[in-house]
């Protein structure tokens, strides 16, 4: 389901940009553009939520557009990724250009969509906030955003608050501080166990509460650690049978990097041998 997040994805490349528009249409409102100059004039037009932009292109390239779009206070509001090869990330580009993200050339498709959806998802979820009533408090539906992604979000934005999830009479409480787990409770399950409990849910409704606070600290692992976690033991229990998977404590050894977002879980051999590698 598209949110109402104004993406702009710019690319000279005609495949790689129908492609990705292909991708991301159903995840947001997709405008592209052939070249810095015509993303200029769209921009402008309708200035986007978020741009998704090639950084090597003939004639004015990502960073300059970007510097432009800044500098102009109706178009200066929005996040940004910038596709380009490793080479230039590490000697061109920095964190001074402002982008958010970076996306390796060559990419595969469905991590691209993947990384591009975490973005979009914090900026749905600040929208929401944004137009939150008057007791401040956002709800939603799982069905439009799933426990994962709202994780990831409120990952991504720093954001303390109490994160209430409600499915068919079961209930959760999830309490983050500065983007971190840092308590939660499902029934008689406390910390790390009550939120891998919950990770498979798509269905119900949540609640964000950002005066909710809590002095309580029952999780272990980090919040990137904790979906990593989960979505092993939703693995595990999809090749044992689709039964309950049974909460572990997971090993320092296997914890991934901090930077490393979640897999899809239960993502075979055949998808991933499906996926199309991008470059130009």
């Amino acid at each position: 389901m598209a949110t109402n997040v104004k993406l702009l994805v710019v690319d000279d490349n005609p495949m790689v940009l129908a492609m990705l528009q292909q991708a991301l249409t159903s995840l947001a409102q997709v405008t592209t553009a052939t070249d810095a100059a015509d993303a200029l004039l769209k921009a402008v037009d309708d200035p986007p939520d978020l741009l998704v932009c090639d950084y090597k292109m003939p004639g004015m390239d990502g960073r300059q557009l970007l510097e432009k779009l800044k500098s102009r206070p109706a178009t200066a509001n929005f996040s940004t990724m910038l596709m380009a090869s490793k080479a230039d990330i590490a000697e061109r580009l920095s964190p001074v250009d402002a982008a958010d993200d970076y996306l390796e050339k060559p990419f595969f498709l469905k991590d691209a969509t993947r990384r591009i959806k975490r973005l979009i998802d914090r900026i749905a979820l600040e929208k929401m906030a944004k137009t939150a009533p008057k007791d401040g408090v956002v709800r939603g539906s799982l069905s439009q955003m799933n426990v994962i992604d709202l994780m990831q979000s409120l990952e991504m934005g720093r954001k303390s608050c109490q994160l209430s999830l409600s499915n068919e009479g079961d209930a959760c409480e999830v309490f983050f501080a500065d983007g971190q787990v840092k308590h939660a409770t499902y029934g008689a399950l406390v910390g790390d166990e009550a939120v891998f409990k919950v990770l498979r849910w798509t269905g119900g409704n949540f609640q964000l509460d950002f005066e909710g606070k809590t002095d309580k600290e029952t999780t272990q692992l980090n919040t990137q650690g904790l979906l990593m976690e989960g979505l092993r033991l939703l693995d595990e229990s999809s090749r044992d049978g689709g039964g309950e998977p049974e909460p572990e404590a997971a090993p320092a050894a296997t914890a991934p990097p901090p930077s490393a977002p979640p897999s899809t879980a239960g993502r075979g051999r055949r998808e991933e041998e499906e996926d199309v590698l991008l470059d130009g």
